[in-house]
């Protein structure tokens, strides 16, 4: 890509001789990349997940995508990559953490870019140039363990999947009841973070219920510290998914990772980079991992239980006394994550059907049909981005359990939501 500082260098006369053009910066780099990346979203619906810098910007990115093919935006990227790799190299080590995680995000959008262009990627492969891991899987025996504990938990005739579901369709919220439910579940969320996290002055949020989605949850960052928290109402909603969401899409979750960036690099540093938000980057890793992990770090052991049973079972009008069970189960579920993501490499790379795909999410889902088909729809529209929850969670876990305290446990939460982090950065225990 080519640099526009190099055509607006004023000639100066010093001695006789004309001054050396300024040395290239991360700050005009980055402005070119917010300009790149907008350029792709408009190639792509929802490709940019949020976005709230300069209109300038955003009329430069419209142009950019009107004037270039996929191939010449590929070419920008990679050239954008080289020389943001050279200023890394010669940038004191604030600077140069910087430059890695633009490079990264732009080798995330040449990966994109590949496969909008008609390019097939393996699930491995797709994964580690989107996301910057390579995720290393397990056969799906290694759940069989985990689906012997659930079965002790819920004995009794029939398909394990079928026992567990209506079991759990015992914990649904009525529909006119979500929305205190959720708003005191989302209070909790907040009060428990805000005990560690000094959130900006007039963050806020707007919640609505939608139907007609893949997903279950979304926040879309508005900027200026706001979000519209949305909760997909096409299938009954469960008890458990009320803090479950709460923590993810708000508190500490989603809201707060992207208020934080706001804060602290977009405006408390001018970097640009930070006001845009393309989904299929590391940053989502990041994003999806710590906003999974929220919930445990808010509540952990059986707090969530508790507040379920004192806060939320009332409002639900469901009978407080079993969310202890209940939350056994959830724990138990909780070892079967990682068997989703082995299905749906599956299906996605072709190695087994997509009514096979369904089957074994029923079976290492404890799901519904309903449930596994939705899983599925995600998995299709969505493709690798499906690695960022399991396997994000359990990286931001096993990066922030490294600190035995509660307090040094939301300490490096929080920096890890407000600083460039990148996969590479999470440090296992």
């Amino acid at each position: 890509m080519f640099n526009r500082l190099l055509f607006l260098v004023p000639v100066l006369a010093v001695s006789g001789a004309a001054a050396p053009p300024p040395r290239d910066s991360l700050d005009g780099a980055a402005r070119d990349y917010v300009r790149l990346q907008l350029a792709i979203g408009e190639k792509e619906d929802g490709y940019i997940d949020a976005y709230y810098g300069p209109d300038s910007l955003r009329r430069e990115g419209k142009a950019l995508a009107r004037q270039s093919s996929l191939a010449q935006l590929k070419h920008r990227a990679e050239a954008l990559r080289a020389r943001v790799d050279g200023i890394g190299k010669r940038a004191p080590a604030a600077s140069a953490r910087r430059a890695r995680f633009l490079s990264a995000q732009l080798t995330a959008a040449v990966t994109r870019l590949r496969m909008l262009s008609g390019e097939k990627l393996s699930f491995d492969d797709e994964a580690q140039g989107l996301f910057g891991v390579r995720p290393q899987l397990k056969p799906l025996s290694h759940y069989d363990p985990v689906l012997a504990r659930i079965d002790a938990l819920f004995p009794g005739s029939g398909p394990l999947a079928d026992r567990v579901e209506a079991y759990q369709n015992r914990f649904l919220i009525p529909t006119a009841r979500l929305r205190p439910v959720f708003d005191a579940a989302i209070a909790g969320c907040k009060a428990r973070t805000a005990q560690h996290i000094r959130l900006p002055k007039g963050e806020r949020f707007d919640l609505a219920f939608v139907t007609g989605k893949t997903w279950g949850g979304y926040n879309y960052y508005q900027g200026h510290y706001v979000s519209r928290i949305e909760v997909n109402t096409d299938l009954p909603i469960r008890i458990s998914r009320a803090v479950d969401l709460g923590c993810h899409e708000g508190y500490p979750g989603h809201h707060v990772l992207n208020s934080l960036l706001e804060q602290k690099l977009t405006r408390g540093r001018g970097w640009v980079e930070f006001s845009v938000y393309p989904l299929f980057s590391p940053q989502s890793l990041i994003a999806e991992g710590s906003a999974n992990y929220g919930a445990d770090l808010a509540f952990p052991g059986l707090q969530k239980a508790s507040f379920e049973a004192s806060k939320l079972y009332p409002l639900a009008g469901l009978p407080p006394a079993e969310a202890r069970r209940y939350d056994a189960l959830r724990t138990a579920t909780k070892g079967l994550a990682g068997a989703s993501m082995t299905i749906e490499r599956d299906f996605l790379d072709g190695r087994i059907t997509e009514d096979r795909a369904i089957q074994l999410l029923r079976k290492y889902g404890v799901t519904s049909e309903e449930r596994a088909k939705k899983s599925i729809a995600f998995a299709k529209q969505y493709r690798t981005y499906v690695i960022n929850y399991g396997l994000g969670e359990e990286m931001v876990a096993q990066d922030v359990e490294r600190f035995r305290s509660p307090a040094a446990r939301w300490r490096r939460f929080e920096q890890l939501i407000s600083e460039p982090t990148l996969p590479s950065d999470l440090r296992a225990r």
